[in-house]
């Protein structure tokens, strides 16, 4: 095989055979009819017409009906209109989850603009890229996220402004009607040069992304707990496709995914007080329910569990389809062709590997080789995607746009192309595809895209580091963990801690490496390459050490091995060296927070990586407040008083 695929693939890729070309026809023949004049919001219209009482959106204890969604996002529009909003300009959105997220995204698009989400979440300095690079005209913040948005030369809008605005109202004339043609939105993702890049999908996309949705999984409304980060594209089909076909949309908070969180907003919580009947997450947080008896015994009245965003594990397949009533499917998809490419319900049969599937309606997928020609059947190849999903490109990045999204070799028309994916699949003796690896460095952890050049561009700023490479290797039960390898330019390296937490000032979290490993030197092929193989195994910790000397490393350690899945837990021991990463650091920051009734900085966990060290951090910082979750209140008293702080402010910055 060429060198330009992955070293764990052999032999060498056998030509198409005549039998081959028209079984790899058929498998391609997904045409359907869609609207494709149609712009997203207008498929808003028809539920908020039939039924606008019902309910669209709940958000802890508060809800909007299809009615005052529409309401609130005409009013916005009106807003953007008035504040210079034209046809097809840049709008960014970086709120909270909260019924004004959805809404923002709705009214921007009723004014006739492309929305940007940016999920305050992540560092300061990505959100400043992303606005510099945009440039968009407005940006719409709340109080508790106008900080997070660095100086753009956009208007800042505060969607608490909007209170004032009627109930009711009419939606802003267009001087010139929007097309389908228009993005509906600009979706940043990483990027190997150390710069996310923002994908350009049209409403064409999305739209027919929605009708090809409904032939997946059917367009029966039920209710569905959004969990996905308005940061990855896949939210979109969990605040919009739901949106326009009468689904109620549960938003579920930050910080309360984790499953032993005795919070009423953890995610069994949800699932059972609204019931729920539909739920998309990656394998990882599936394989975190699937751990939990409570959180399983929640999953089961699911009717569809959809699971995407990377390598799907045929063991949890199997354990996720015998615990839940209804369906489960694997979705593949990269941003650049709208969300989800390819589709595949799963089945008992499904016990060695689980297939990405088929293509969904109106796409077309290309299994080639390095020169671009199809290979046989079962042969692995480069995947390539054409047809109505591929997005229009990159903003502001014409010859990227150029390498990614290349003419179509298969078909007449000039202006086709298809999007080279950098995944290595094959076909089985069904059709399905079954996905084997990458071609770059490329990668997904928790269904997130990571480009591990970017997070080695970012090691290398640091003023510290020499060198750096990062790589991906499995952890126990396939949990796939981000490994740094760094060369120090300094006699004392930076304490693993401190680079975490400054990497955590840069990085969205799943970015941030599990582990960082220095090196005096990084190993080399003769040719004068990194040799990626030859690096060495990180040291991993035994869980049990030194025991708590303290009540608050006693609270501490019992909720570290309650998540890791450990009997015990050393305090001089840290959290990713015996076997944590930031989900997972999630988890904990929920936990501690309901157990010490105190507001934790995620970061902080990154600072401070042992039990003794945040122990003492905990009290110094914050030791009057520490004394009374310790000495004072139960732990359940902790919980209810950190949940009815957190609805207060909620209520407050939405009011």
């Amino acid at each position: 095989m060429s060198s330009a695929y992955s070293p764990g693939f052999t032999g060498k890729f056998r030509t198409l055979s005549t039998s081959d070309e028209d079984v790899r026809q058929r498998w391609n023949a997904t045409e359907v009819p869609f609207p494709s004049g149609a712009r997203v919001e207008d498929l808003l219209a028809d539920p908020a017409r039939r039924t606008p009482e019902a309910v669209a959106l709940n958000f802890r204890d508060e809800r909007w009906t299809y009615r005052q969604l529409n309401a609130y996002a005409e009013a916005l529009a009106a807003r953007l209109r008035a504040s210079g909003v034209r046809r097809g300009e840049l709008v960014a959105i970086c709120l909270q989850r909260s019924l004004a997220l959805p809404a923002a995204m709705l009214g921007v698009l009723k004014a006739g603009g492309t929305y940007i989400p940016l999920d305050p979440a992540y560092p300061p300095d990505r959100l400043r890229f992303m606005l510099a690079d945009a440039r968009p005209t407005v940006v719409i913040a709340s109080r508790e996220t106008q900080s997070r948005c660095p100086s753009s030369d956009g208007l800042l809008m505060l969607v608490e402004d909007l209170a004032d605005e009627p109930a009711t109202g009419s939606a802003p004339q267009i001087e010139e009607p929007a097309t389908s043609t228009e993005p509906a939105y600009v979706m940043y993702t990483s990027g190997s040069t150390g710069t996310p890049k923002g994908v350009m999908v049209t409403h064409r996309n999305v739209v027919n992304f929605f009708t090809a949705m409904d032939a997946v999984i059917g367009s029966e409304p039920g209710v569905w707990l959004a969990v996905t980060s308005v940061g990855f594209d896949i939210s979109g089909l969990e605040l919009l496709w739901t949106l326009t076909r009468g689904f109620r949309v549960v938003i579920q908070e930050e910080g309360q995914l984790a499953s032993a969180t005795a919070s009423m907003y953890s995610l069994p919580a949800q699932i059972k007080r609204h019931g729920v009947t539909h739920l998309q997450c990656t394998p990882s947080l599936a394989a975190m329910l699937a751990r939990d008896p409570q959180s399983m015994s929640a999953l089961g009245g699911l009717r569809r569990l959809l699971i995407g965003g990377e390598a799907f594990p045929a063991d949890l397949a199997q354990r996720l389809l015998g615990g839940i009533s209804g369906e489960v499917f694997n979705l593949y998809g990269p941003t650049e062709t709208t969300i989800w490419s390819a589709a595949h319900r799963v089945s008992s049969q499904d016990s060695a590997r689980v297939p990405i599937g088929r293509p969904i309606a109106n796409t077309r997928l290309y299994v080639l080789d390095a020169e671009r020609r199809p290979v046989s059947l079962g042969t692995p190849g480069e995947l390539y995607i054409g047809g109505e999903g591929v997005a229009a490109g990159y903003l502001n990045r014409p010859e990227l746009t150029a390498e990614r999204f290349i003419p179509n070799p298969f078909s007449t028309d000039p202006a086709d192309r298809i999007y080279r994916t950098g995944d290595i699949v094959q076909h089985d003796s069904e059709g399905r595809l079954e996905f084997l690896g990458r071609v770059d460095q490329q990668v997904k952890i928790r269904g997130a895209r990571v480009e591990l050049g970017e997070i080695e561009v970012v090691l290398r700023r640091h003023p510290a580091i020499r060198d750096a490479v990062a790589i991906v290797r499995e952890h126990r039960g396939g949990d796939k963990r981000l490994v740094a390898y760094t060369v120090s330019n300094q006699t004392e390296p930076i304490a693993p801690g401190d680079l975490r937490a400054w990497l955590a000032t840069q990085l969205p979290e799943v970015m941030v490496p599990s582990t960082i490993v220095f090196l005096d030197a990084l190993p080399m092929t003769p040719n004068g390459k990194i040799d990626r193989l030859a690096l060495p195994e990180p040291a991993v910790e035994a869980a049990a050490g030194t025991p708590p000397a303290t009540e608050t490393e006693r609270r501490i350690a019992e909720i570290w091995a309650h998540v890791l899945g450990v009997e015990a837990v050393g305090v001089t021991s840290g959290f990713f060296d015996v076997g944590g990463h930031s989900l997972l650091m999630v988890d904990v920051q929920g936990q501690l927070e309901d157990a010490l009734g105190l507001e934790i900085p995620l970061v902080d966990l990154f600072r401070f990586p042992t039990i003794r060290s945040f122990a003492a951090h905990l009290d110094d910082q914050n030791r009057s407040t520490a004394d009374i979750a310790v000495g004072g209140a139960s732990r359940g008293q902790l919980r209810q008083q950190s949940a009815a702080r957190r609805v207060q402010v909620r209520v407050a910055d939405s009011a």
